[in-house]
């Protein structure tokens, strides 16, 4: 399940669902507008920005896997696909150091 289809199916708070929109819109946002940037510290900051809004999200759905709107085998997927994406980015910032 991906993070719009959740938010679908789950329903959470407005404050929960902008917060994680927002945290996942800014993964692939400055994924994008660090690929654009011709200086290795301008790609480096972007992709680093990028990361934290990985963790930004985890943080967001930890917590509604610990109050039972997620489950756990759900939440697990999640954080599958998170660690995945955090190595990626780690290995496109330490390539730029």
């Amino acid at each position: 399940m991906d993070c719009k289809s959740f938010i679908v199916k789950v329903k959470p708070d407005s404050h929960v669902k902008d917060q994680l929109g927002r945290a996942s819109f800014s993964i692939a946002l400055n994924i994008a507008e660090g690929s654009g940037k011709f200086s290795k510290a301008d790609r480096k900051n972007y992709f680093t920005t990028a990361r934290g809004s990985v963790f930004e999200c985890v943080a967001v759905l930890d917590i509604l896997c610990d109050q039972g709107i997620l489950q756990k085998e759900e939440f697990a997927a999640f954080i599958a696909k998170a660690d995945e994406l955090s190595r990626i980015l780690y290995a496109m910032i330490k390539n730029l150091s």
